[in-house]
């Protein structure tokens, strides 16, 4: 098998190259064809010799693989499916809003955190995504170049795959590549102790942690990570952290009828989060096969918000969409296993 241009960086490029006695300046040419010119055969390389070129395609491929199947929302929101190998599926979810077109990007295939309203964590955990499978969802959807925006917030958890989440939001910023800002990449995660100091330290880009319970107590049953990583400690880790300037922390807060949805639990929100400059997306939850869990009515979810702004917390409701094409994460995926 041959092995994937697609997720190695310029140090890995560049050992290539040598280990093929070719110059090493054709390490940055071949990087520009892949994450610059996005050519798909080795063999459009064309400022590379035709030996080279040859020598190249005997043991390399790109690595761009196209989406098996996508769902199309009456909102414009799509959601593409990717093969990953033989029964493995991921999800990538392209939502366009106005000016602002955003791809939603699966690290793993399946996830371990077993959270009690995501359909991912009940496939179970599969495989990492290597950077190449992670860049591949952003490279290989129609709407690519019409990018502005990239969450971290698919399938799995990004912070279990701390090494190929980081290669892979390197290249997106790095400027030989893609040359993204940071500022323009969200990355979702319920805190993994260790991994979330490490994002913070290695990585500029914005940060979302998966909140939705204002104690440790609601928190543990909805989310069995939090046994492992209280919130109690992200937060005083997130303290010591400077979210003043451009780099953003949110916090996202699904909001379940009867569950964590009272004025008390948002009291209890702000006694939680004080001291910590950030912002709450409130979220609506896409029901799921077989659960207990309900949503909110909208004027429930309004009073909520309202009372974390007058305390301090900006507070957004989050727009639901792609209701009509298995929105929830990880169902499209199950439905693809199922058949």
């Amino acid at each position: 098998m041959k092995t994937k241009l697609l997720g190695m960086d310029l140090a890995e490029m560049q050992a290539l190259v040598a280990e093929h006695g070719m110059p090493r300046f054709a390490a940055r040419q071949i990087m520009e064809w892949v994450y610059v010119r996005r050519v798909r055969q080795i063999a459009d390389m064309t400022n590379l010799s035709l030996k080279y070129r040859e020598l190249l395609a005997q043991h390399y491929e790109v690595g761009f693989e196209d989406p098996v199947e996508a769902m199309h929302s009456k909102d414009g929101t799509i959601k593409y499916l990717f093969k990953i190998r033989e029964g493995q599926f991921v999800e990538a979810v392209y939502i366009p809003d106005d000016d602002r077109a955003t791809l939603c990007v699966s690290s793993q295939v399946g996830c371990k955190m077993h959270c009690a309203f995501c359909m991912t964590g009940r496939q179970g955990f599969s495989a990492h995504l290597t950077a190449g499978e992670i860049l591949n969802q952003f490279y290989s959807i129609p709407e690519s170049a019409s990018l502005t925006n990239v969450v971290m917030m698919g399938m799995g958890e990004p912070l279990d795959n701390t090494d190929q989440v980081l290669k892979a939001l390197r290249l997106l910023t790095d400027a030989g590549t893609q040359a993204w800002s940071p500022r323009r990449i969200t990355l979702s995660t319920v805190g993994v102790k260790g991994n979330l100091k490490r994002f913070l330290d290695e990585s500029d880009c914005h940060l979302a942690i998966s909140l939705h319970a204002p104690t440790p107590q609601l928190r543990s049953e909805l989310m069995p990570a939090e046994r492992i990583y209280s919130i109690t400690e992200m937060v005083n880790l997130l303290k010591s952290y400077d979210f003043s300037g451009q780099r953003r922390l949110s916090f996202e807060y699904i909001l379940f009828d009867g569950v964590n949805d009272t004025l008390a639990d948002a009291r209890k929100l702000v006694r939680l989060l004080d001291g910590l400059q950030c912002r709450i997306n409130l979220i609506r939850f896409h029901a799921i096969p077989d659960s207990d869990l309900d949503g909110v009515p909208m004027e429930r979810m309004v009073a909520f918000r309202d009372y974390l702004t007058r305390h301090g917390l900006f507070t957004t409701i989050r727009a639901s969409r792609g209701e009509d094409i298995y929105a929830a994460c990880g169902m499209l995926s199950t439905k693809k296993l199922k058949n």
